[in-house]
């Protein structure tokens, strides 16, 4: 006769792995969207912030990739230079775009409102703190330095330049839970507002939980986004959440100020044996 024994995780949350651009820090995710449209304008090509957003979540360098190979890009640059963008070509605008990069971090370091509360209260409950990023080490240093210095540095900080392949592989969260000693995938949590990493999580076999309104699905500022009106923000919200939801996403949260509500809710399935 056959058994199957049937093992499931039921105790608590034990990590949550975050994003950094749009999910922690630099509400609207507005860094790299500025560096990308500038990179490009040098190079006499007009890049729509739409565009831009398109790859978001990727390893930077593959996000260039991603833009060069946009059929309208591909046309503007033909037209403009007599040939398509090869790889030399997007070695050379990956170097151009480090520094643009690094001084728009500088600009946008900012912690979301509510971070560093949520982090304290998961930290109060014995959760590990991953982090991961399509920023490579370099970018990364300055903004993990402006984070620290108001409250907030995780335990584990792991970038797309580290591992074999970036999102949506899961190898970043992958490392983060080896970083952290974690001793099951089920009791850990992916929070990022990028479709990518989402699918890193859910890739990883982790719970994923999209971040709607801080992060790249809205793409405002904190200020312009208090600026809309109510129907507007409902209306841009709501599309958001279908955007995350239908991607995978087992929960969607305005930001991170909402995270020990879903992570309270996730130890409430996984009691009941269920799995992400």
């Amino acid at each position: 006769m056959h058994f199957h024994y049937a093992r499931s995780y039921r105790g608590p949350v034990q990590a949550v792995i975050l994003d950094w651009a749009g999910t922690t820090v630099d509400f609207g995710s507005l860094a790299p969207v500025a560096a990308f449209t500038r990179l490009f304008a040098i190079q006499g090509i007009d890049l729509s912030l739409d565009e831009a957003r398109g790859p978001m979540g990727a390893e930077k360098r593959d996000h260039i990739r991603r833009l060069c190979a946009l059929p309208r890009v591909a046309a503007a640059w033909r037209d403009h230079y007599g040939e398509s963008p090869d790889e030399a070509t997007i070695d050379r605008l990956y170097q151009d775009f480090i520094p643009l990069q690094m001084a728009t971090i500088r600009d946008h370091a900012q912690l979301i409102p509510g971070c560093r509360e949520t982090i304290d209260q998961l930290r109060a409950r014995g959760l590990r703190i991953g982090a991961n990023t399509g920023y490579s080490r370099e970018m990364m240093e300055p903004l993990a330095q402006a984070a620290a210095e108001q409250g907030y540095a995780p335990d584990s900080n792991v970038c797309a330049t580290e591992v074999p392949r970036g999102r949506p592989y899961p190898h970043m969260s992958l490392r983060n839970l080896i970083e952290l000693e974690v001793e099951t995938v089920h009791a850990c949590v992916k929070v990022d507002d990028t479709l990518p990493g989402i699918e890193e999580g859910l890739n990883a076999g982790m719970w994923a939980v999209g971040v709607a309104v801080s992060g790249n699905e809205i793409g405002l500022s904190l200020a312009d986004w208090e600026g809309l009106s109510p129907a507007a923000q409902e209306r841009r919200r709501a599309a958001a959440y279908r955007r995350l939801l239908t991607s995978g996403a087992h929960d969607v949260i305005d930001s991170i100020a909402d995270l020990p509500r879903c992570v309270a809710a996730i130890e409430v399935r996984l009691a009941r044996g269920e799995k992400p």
